[in-house]
């Protein structure tokens, strides 16, 4: 009785009740999700990622970044148009395909889903990147995908992970690759207890005592910063937040019940303004980070950041883009004439298996000589 309790106020406290429609919409739409992630995964991720990257490195991210850039589209039309959730803009309006180190709080499990949000708005959405947490990466078909994207995997120990931060950062120094390398220097996403676990080792250790973010780990930030320096163009400080402090979960998308509003600042700091040396640039990180609390706490008083409005609604003609390209991969599972089978097809030099599949269908006895 008292957990039936428990879910009913907490379906209450949802922006919208979870309805039996909004089920069998989530479930459907998750579907959708898996199934077009695991065409894209058969049938372009050995071309764009392994065959081409034989040739070019730099043509090979192109291809990933416009194929899979596609159907990462989908979750912004998931989030903006399906689940009516409001993304609301604010603070400085940063230029298109820029190369950048972006940074942002981590209020709860999705907050990195909600910045190809800005990433498709600014034409860079395919070529976003994030450090996570290294069992993400073992997921059955997205971690399968944040590998061919190129994600960082993180064990959270340092010595294990400076290695690999540097190791893969450094071949992303290619100016002519388009970058927004995404990073959460908190580490882990806050928590009442984490919190509380931070503010105490600040005081101890004379740091500034924080109330809305945890105290930032420099190191992973630094590292990523000192390889990149030269061929980046900015740092994007982007702080999130949810109407009424109510922090979605992963489920609360696909069955949009929740959030009614996302709130996204964003301070563009140009690279030259960023100090060099580990010590400053540490330095600059914590004092970033009190902005940043600074900034939410007067968004829990006032229930918006400043200056809002710096970019539009989401396009519904970029939107009908991803629907046509969803259901284009959907026919691609179920018949072999669909256009995009064909030219993967191609692409691996397979038209003499096509056609012979084909002759198969027919039923040509002659395909058992292949």
């Amino acid at each position: 009785m008292e957990l039936s309790q428990d879910l009913a106020s907490e379906n209450k406290s949802k922006h919208f009740p979870l309805t039996p429609f909004r089920i069998i919409r989530g479930v459907i739409c998750l579907a959708i999700l898996l199934s077009t992630a695991f065409i894209c995964l058969i049938y372009f991720a050995p071309v764009a990622s392994v065959l081409l990257r034989f040739f070019s490195t730099h043509y090979s991210r192109k291809v990933v970044a416009f194929l899979f850039g596609l159907w990462l589209g989908l979750w912004p039309f998931l989030f903006e148009k399906i689940n009516e959730t409001k993304v609301i803009f604010s603070g400085q309006h940063v230029p298109p395909r820029e190369r950048v180190l972006l940074m942002a709080n981590h209020r709860t499990e999705v907050d990195w889903m909600y910045l190809w949000d800005l990433a498709l708005r600014k034409g860079c959405l395919g070529h976003i990147k994030y450090l996570l947490k290294k069992s993400l990466m073992k997921l059955p078909v997205f971690g399968w995908g944040f590998h061919v994207l190129e994600f960082i995997p993180l064990e959270r120990k340092l010595e294990v992970d400076e290695p690999v931060i540097r190791q893969m950062v450094s071949t992303f120094t290619n100016p002519q690759d388009p970058l927004w390398l995404t990073l959460f220097p908190e580490g882990t996403d806050f928590t009442e207890q984490k919190c509380k676990s931070s503010q105490e080792f600040a005081t101890k250790n004379g740091l500034p005592v924080l109330k809305n973010v945890l105290l930032p780990k420099t190191k992973g930030f630094y590292a990523c910063l000192e390889i990149l320096r030269s061929s980046l163009d900015a740092v994007y400080d982007v702080t999130i937040a949810y109407k009424n402090i109510q922090c979605p979960t992963l489920l609360d998308n696909v069955f949009g019940v929740d959030p009614s509003e996302v709130h996204i600042h964003i301070r563009r700091i140009p690279i030259e303004e960023i100090p060099a040396s580990e010590r400053e640039a540490s330095a600059w990180l914590m004092d970033t980070f009190q902005l940043k609390d600074q900034l939410l706490s007067n968004f829990i008083v006032n229930g918006h950041f400043p200056n809002e409005g710096t970019d539009e609604e989401l396009s519904t003609a970029k939107c009908l883009v991803y629907l046509v390209y969803t259901l284009l991969l959907l026919l691609t599972s179920i018949t072999d004439h669909n256009p995009l089978l064909v030219v993967t097809m191609k692409c691996l030099g397979a038209e003499k298996v096509h056609r012979m599949k084909n002759d198969e269908q027919k039923g040509d006895d002659d395909f058992e000589l292949l």
